[in-house]
C-alpha cells in the first residue's frame, strides 16, 4: 500500500507501508548505491517517545547521528548495512551528503511552489524528501556548495536573504521512513526511480528554487 502527500501532483509514493527500516536501508545501499548509517531511535519513556540520546529536549528526536564518528561509519555495502540495522532495528536511516549527492534544503511552501514551476519547465528532478519539520530537500550532484552562492547572486538575490541551504560534505539528510519524534515521518515528495538515478546539477534547479524562496519570504 502506498501513501501520498496531498497538495502536489509531483508527490507520488513517499513510503511503502510495512517495509522495515532495515529493509529500506539495505535497499538504499543496494539499489541506489547511497551510503547509509544508523542514527538515533525513539524509546518509550513514561508514556512518551524520547530520543535514544537521552536528551529530553532533543531538537531532532530519533533522527540525528548516534555517535561522533558517523561519517566513517557510513557504508554503501548492503551487507554491512544489514548487519548495522540488525543490531538496532529501530535506528533512523541517515544519508551523508557530499558523497553521491548534495541536497538543497528549502522551506516546504517554497519547495512545493518550486516543484510546480519545475514541472512546467519540464526539468528532470532527482529524489526530493519532505521532512516533518516542514523542509524539502532536493538531491543534486555533489559540489553544490561551491556553485550555489554565485548562482544565487547572478539571479539577483543575496544568499543571506533566501532560506536556501546546501547540505554537502559533513552534513546528512534523514531518509524515509525515519520519524522525527511525534512530528511524523520523512516522506518522498519525489521518490527515487530508475528514471532519476542520474541527478541534476544544482545549476539546473537553482532558478526555480531561488524564485520560490524569494516569494516565500
Amino acid at each position: 500500500m502506498e501513501e501520498t502527500i496531498a497538495g502536489t501532483e509531483a508527490a507520488q509514493i513517499p513510503k511503502q507501508r510495512g517495509e522495515s527500516l532495515l529493509e529500506t536501508a539495505v535497499r538504499y545501499a543496494e539499489e541506489r548505491h547511497w551510503d547509509v548509517f544508523p542514527g538515533t531511535w525513539l524509546e518509550a519513556v513514561d508514556g512518551s517517545q524520547r530520543c535514544s540520546c537521552g536528551d529530553a529536549a532533543c531538537p531532532a528526536p530519533g533522527s540525528h547521528p548516534a555517535r561522533p564518528d558517523w561519517a566513517t561509519q557510513a557504508t554503501g555495502s548492503a551487507t554491512v548495512a544489514r548487519r548495522m540495522w540488525q543490531k538496532q532495528p529501530t535506528a533512523s536511516i541517515l544519508l551523508p551528503t557530499g558523497r553521491t549527492f548534495d541536497a538543497l534544503s528549502v522551506p516546504e511552501t517554497a519547495g512545493f511552489l518550486a516543484l510546480a514551476r519545475m514541472e512546467r519547465m519540464e526539468l528532470t528532478l532527482g529524489p526530493v524528501t519532505l521532512t516533518p519539520d516542514r523542509r524539502m530537500e532536493f538531491f543534486v550532484l555533489p559540489g553544490a556548495g561551491v556553485k550555489v552562492p554565485d548562482l544565487v547572486r547572478k539571479l539577483g538575490w543575496s544568499v543571506s536573504s533566501l532560506d536556501l541551504t546546501v547540505l554537502g560534505e559533513g552534513a546528512y539528510v534523514a531518509a524515509p521512513p525515519t520519524r522525527f519524534g511525534s512530528r511524523g515521518a520523512v516522506q518522498w515528495a519525489c521518490r527515487p526511480t530508475p528514471a532519476n538515478r542520474w541527478l541534476p546539477d544544482a545549476e539546473e534547479l537553482i532558478s526555480p528554487l531561488a524564485y520560490a524562496c524569494g516569494r516565500d519570504r
